[in-house]
């Protein structure tokens, strides 16, 4: 008869460490399906202006910016959106509250794709009766791509409502500061 060698059970060390290489083996994975989500940009920095008309609220995005939004969600991403719009048209925005008649209130979905790039315009509540209204939004929004990257999302439809005053002024529902 051969000699063979006895077969041991596997002991209490063994559970252990087939447990922690398992434990070490998992840690790694989740470590690596994804990488660490940038810190958040501040959605608002105060008015350090003593001006009464100085924009309060967000900071507007630089002219042209199309840095990437870290907006989970289409609500996120409409401040994002909203602070590009201002940054880029800064001499239009009305200043201060608006008054409690104003010429033209419109509620607009606008497509984003993962680019930034404006694809599709869809009006929910035209201002009908300011056909001139309705060609300004669409083109200061065609004007002001790219937008934010939406890199969690991949591509975005976001809606607005643009408050729009005679003086061709307006206000984004999203950044308003309301009416008297």
């Amino acid at each position: 008869m051969p000699d063979t060698p006895p077969t041991r059970s596997p002991g209490p060390r063994s559970h252990w460490l087939l447990a922690g290489i398992m434990a070490l083996g998992a840690a790694l994975v989740s470590a690596c399906k994804s990488p660490p989500e940038p810190a958040p940009a501040p959605d608002s920095v105060p008015s350090t202006s003593a001006e009464p008309g100085a924009v309060k609220g967000p900071v507007p995005a630089a002219a042209g910016s199309a840095r990437p939004s870290a907006a989970a969600t289409p609500l996120a991403y409409r401040q994002d959106a909203a602070t590009h719009l201002y940054g880029l048209n800064r001499e239009r925005i009305f200043k201060g509250k608006l008054p409690a008649q104003l010429y033209a209130i419109g509620v607009l979905q606008v497509d984003i794709d993962r680019s930034g790039k404006v694809t599709r315009l869809h009006w929910m509540r035209a201002p009908r009766h300011a056909p001139e209204v309705v060609a300004e939004i669409e083109r200061t929004v065609r004007a002001a791509a790219p937008f934010p990257v939406p890199t969690r999302m991949g591509k975005v439809t976001y809606t607005d409502t643009w408050l729009w005053d005679k003086g061709g002024h307006f206000q984004l529902d999203t950044l308003t500061e309301g009416q008297l």
